[in-house]
């Protein structure tokens, strides 16, 4: 356990940003999983839409985002 001050603030900012994160890549994934399953233009562009958020908050990188959705307009496509 941190002793300092500025360890323990440090540790508290890290679990609220740690929460925040896991649950926007979690809001990312159940949108992307929902696509795979129906595949209709609303889905592929709110999926697109929190891939996007996701990698503004750089909690992916932005290739992948590009290579997610480049994924994403193919099934579309067909």
């Amino acid at each position: 356990m941190p002793i300092l001050k500025g360890a323990k603030k440090a540790l508290r900012v890290s679990k609220k940003k740690n929460l925040i994160n896991r649950r926007l890549k979690s809001q990312m994934k159940t949108a992307i999983d929902q696509v795979k399953k129906e595949i209709n233009p609303k889905n592929v562009s709110l999926a697109s839409s929190k891939i996007d958020r996701a990698v503004k908050k750089n909690i992916i990188h932005k290739n992948k985002a590009a290579r997610v959705k480049s994924q994403l307009a193919k099934l579309k496509s067909k």
